[in-house]
């Protein structure tokens, strides 16, 4: 358990900040600093609750960033671009959110003594076709005049950032990379949240491509569990996890069809073509994590997509 820390959480409104702030502000002072581009911390109520501070402001901004961090002890760093249409809108913007934000949010953290630094990765990172994918393997990205990787690129320029300044600084480091986290309060892009939200409302369910993609789901309480052992461990540091529930895999015209299912649900799937180069395969492998951090995914597809499904039927979005 972590107790008594002040905790800075950058990107601390989206989606997986407001629940890791939910799982550790009943012990803890937390921070957020976020430019609010998204934010999920309402449908959770913890604007106003008494341990939490936010700052709205650009993780670009660096003096603010490096005043709003002194007197704390860890940083979680969860603040970058995410959602394939941004990195087509705006591949630029995405590569200096990325890369310049984990490198101002480390040379703050280094220059205030923080503890711990904790960094959101990717599974991007090892590109488009990926099994059993291991944290000692290759990365693989895909050509730079394809906007698509410019994330993928740019977390793992990020990856590279923090343990750079672990080697020559000393700062503590970890990393993990996420494998398709979903759940209540996603807000954004995202398959599972989009067929949610359009069987709700009664309309097609579109599949980009043919369907076959395949993913790995792993839900939100999962992710948060595996997020506050990495905090907490000492064995941990150092480290790069995959985080991701290798026995929720799918493909993505199962999942729709999974949805239908659970939904009750009329709405009709159809196929779409897809303009954005795409991720064929992504399963991980997550040894690492269960043997280091003793880390389970608790929570079955079928039973995640339930909650998440009444979530979305209750706050109708």
């Amino acid at each position: 358990m972590i107790k008594n820390k002040k905790i800075f959480i950058t990107g601390g409104a989206g989606f997986i900040g407001s629940h890791l702030c939910q799982a550790l502000l009943a012990e803890n002072e937390i921070t957020i600093y976020d430019s609010y581009r998204r934010n999920a911390l309402k449908f959770l109520n913890l604007e106003n609750h008494t341990n939490i501070r936010l700052i709205n402001n650009d993780i670009l901004n660096y003096d603010s960033l490096r005043s709003a961090i002194k007197s704390h002890d860890i940083v979680i760093h969860l603040a970058a671009i995410a959602g394939v249409s941004s990195y087509y809108e705006s591949p630029l913007r995405t590569m200096e959110v990325n890369l310049l934000g984990t490198y101002y949010t480390l040379k703050a953290s280094l220059e205030n003594h923080i503890e711990l630094f904790l960094n959101c990765s990717t599974s991007e990172v090892y590109g488009p076709f990926i099994f059993d994918a291991d944290e000692n393997g290759l990365t693989q990205q895909g050509p730079a005049t394809v906007p698509r990787w410019s994330y993928s690129v740019s977390k793992l320029a990020a990856e590279h950032f923090s343990f750079a300044f672990n080697k020559e600084s000393g700062i503590p480091i970890v990393s993990v990379r996420p494998f398709n986290i979903y759940g209540p309060g996603q807000i954004g892009e995202g398959a599972i949240q989009l067929f949610c939200r359009n069987v709700i409302k009664s309309e097609d369910l579109t599949v980009l491509g043919d369907g076959t993609q395949i993913r790995s789901w792993c839900f939100i309480s999962d992710f948060v569990d595996a997020m506050l052992c990495c905090l907490s461990n000492e064995k941990a540091l150092g480290q790069i996890f995959n985080i991701g529930n290798p026995a929720a895999t799918v493909s993505i015209l199962d999942l729709a069809k999974k949805i239908k299912e659970i939904s009750h649900s009329d709405s009709e799937i159809k196929f779409k073509e897809n303009k954005f180069t795409d991720v064929r395969l992504r399963i991980p492998s997550i040894e690492k994590a269960k043997k280091i951090l003793g880390f389970k995914p608790c929570v079955d597809l079928e039973h995640g997509l339930k909650k998440t499904f009444d979530w979305y039927k209750e706050v109708q979005l």
